[in-house]
């Protein structure tokens, strides 16, 4: 017998549990060296066309899906037709245990950093102590060696943080922690923005390298070809982050859309959670240029040799900065951590609902068991992460996911919704709720974001096929990159062979829908 569907209790509890999916580390490290690399402020208009062309399109597509068919990905494809229930499946396989068995190490690095900021111990080199004592890095991929204790305690922890809050039904659970977290979360973000920006130094790094725009770092139309070629891969480069930043691909933000009541404004949730996590980034990359900007200042060196991408913004430069803060260094240290903590859980524990609800939908088994499989599943998956070799492990399997993982089933969703389930069927189930989507959007849908989203796939295979990435060897590249995503190709093609129950497949609807059906 089916188990009757939970729901929200609340429209704000999914709103703040569907922005705190989509804001995660990258809002706060990734955004913001990108805005660095990529022209400053002038980064900000190829980021804004891309949220209205590909993120806010694909975020209606996912909402109105799930809303629609009411069910997880899988439920929802299968729905429509059964040959795309292994897009259904491979989207939240790969969130899974693509992404959240490396993306839990992180928030655990976050936890022991959280601990290093109540002494300050990581020194006074901080990316000695980061790649040598922290992590004990070894020479290559090959090299596993021993699981770092430390980590893998820390990487425990936030696995036992995800299966408390999923174990229990959306409502009691996931909704409960994100009213919690997210209010917590943003007033950290505000807190520091503010100290950052009143820091020696901060000014400077802000006006001059955040917000001054170098417009030609954007220019499409430039004389040079040099110059156009650089110009598009700084677009594409702003498609990427909206696409991963708002946890699209996922298969999350259709299976916390399926929670939703018969009667809610879809489009209007959409814009608000596309609108608030881009404000967030926003947001955020003042903390980071402003303290990135005080250290500069206070070791008298270029801005530019200050600031790294990545982890090492938030585990080496960070750190570094708060060493040199005039005063208060621990309690500035905590609140960071602390927010990057709360930021990785809110991501985190969409990425285990996506799968959890994917397999309770499928096999009607009790919901606290499956989300225990699940997470212990999980734990034993994220070992391998926390190993010498684990910053290798993750930089590959980060790379090859998201560049075509994820890119790859959000083209195939916009294929299947704007081409067999016809885009305009879904606008119209979505404008039926309260915000009109204009018919611009079945352009979208149809033409403009996968075109978009072929042409990153294109760039990410270019690159890839002329130089190696960062340098490693082919080898590990195949057993890592590729190889991890055909593991996850083979788990969600073996979960399609498992038939539905046949009441799964009809969708309740109500009577005035019926011109909805396909």
């Amino acid at each position: 017998m089916s188990q009757q569907r939970s729901s929200w209790k609340s429209n704000m509890g999914f709103l703040l549990a569907a922005i705190g999916s989509a804001i995660g580390l990258g809002n706060i490290w990734r955004f913001s060296y990108m805005a660095h690399q990529h022209g400053g402020g002038a980064f900000l208009v190829p980021y804004l066309v891309a949220l209205i062309v590909a993120g806010a399109p694909i975020m209606i597509i996912e909402y109105g899906l799930g809303h629609r068919e009411k069910g997880s990905s899988p439920l929802s494809f299968v729905r429509i037709n059964r040959k795309f229930e292994c897009l259904g499946w491979w989207m939240p396989v790969v969130a899974m245990f693509g992404i959240m068995l490396y993306y839990s190490v992180i928030i655990g690095w976050c936890i022991n950093y959280f601990f290093y900021s109540f002494n300050l111990s990581w020194g006074t080199d901080t990316q000695g102590f980061f790649f040598n004592q922290f992590l004990q890095l070894s020479d290559s991929a090959a090299e596993l060696g021993g699981i770092r204790i430390s980590i893998g305690a820390a990487t425990l922890f936030v696995w036992v943080l995800c299966w408390l809050i999923c174990y229990r039904d959306i409502r009691h659970g996931i909704e409960k922690a994100s009213v919690i977290f997210m209010p917590i979360l943003f007033l950290l973000t505000i807190i520091l923005v503010l100290w950052s920006i009143s820091l020696e130094g901060a000014s400077d790094a802000i006006f001059n390298h955040y917000l001054h725009a170098d417009w030609s770092k954007i220019n499409l139309f430039a004389a040079d070809p040099v110059v156009r070629s650089e110009a598009g891969k700084v677009w594409a480069a702003a498609f990427g982050q909206i696409f991963f930043t708002l946890s699209l691909g996922f298969g999350i933000m259709i299976t916390y859309a399926s929670y939703l009541p018969r009667k809610t404004d879809i489009g209007k949730n959409a814009f608000i959670t596309c609108l608030v996590n881009c404000f967030y980034s926003f947001l955020a990359g003042f903390a980071v240029f402003g303290i990135v900007g005080f250290m500069a200042h206070s070791q008298g060196v270029p801005f530019e040799d200050a600031i790294k991408g990545g982890p090492q913004l938030a585990f080496v430069v960070y750190p570094q900065a708060i060493s040199l803060l005039p005063g208060m260094n621990v309690l500035f240290g905590v609140l960071f951590f602390l927010m990057l903590i709360i930021a990785g859980l809110t991501s985190g524990i969409s990425l285990v609902e996506a799968f959890a609800c994917a397999i309770t939908d499928k096999f009607d088994w009790p919901r606290g068991k499956v989300v225990t499989a699940v997470c212990v599943a999980g734990f034993c998956g994220s070992l391998v992460f926390t190993t010498r070799a684990g910053l290798y492990l993750l930089d590959i399997a980060d790379h090859f996911i998201t560049n075509y993982g994820l890119v790859a089933g959000g083209l195939l969703e916009c294929i299947i919704i704007g081409w067999i389930l016809k885009a305009s069927v879904l606008r119209k189930h979505v404008s039926r709720l309260g915000t009109v989507i204009p018919p611009l959007w079945d352009v979208l849908v149809k033409f403009i974001t996968p075109a978009v989203l072929i042409y990153l796939l294109y760039l990410s295979l270019v690159a890839d096929l002329a130089e190696n990435y960062s340098g490693y060897p082919t080898d590990q590249l195949i057993l890592f990159g590729v190889g991890w995503l055909l593991v996850c190709f083979v788990l969600a093609l073996a979960l399609t062979f498992v038939p539905w129950k046949p009441e799964k497949l009809q969708r309740r609807h109500q009577p005035e829908e019926d011109d909805l059906l396909v």
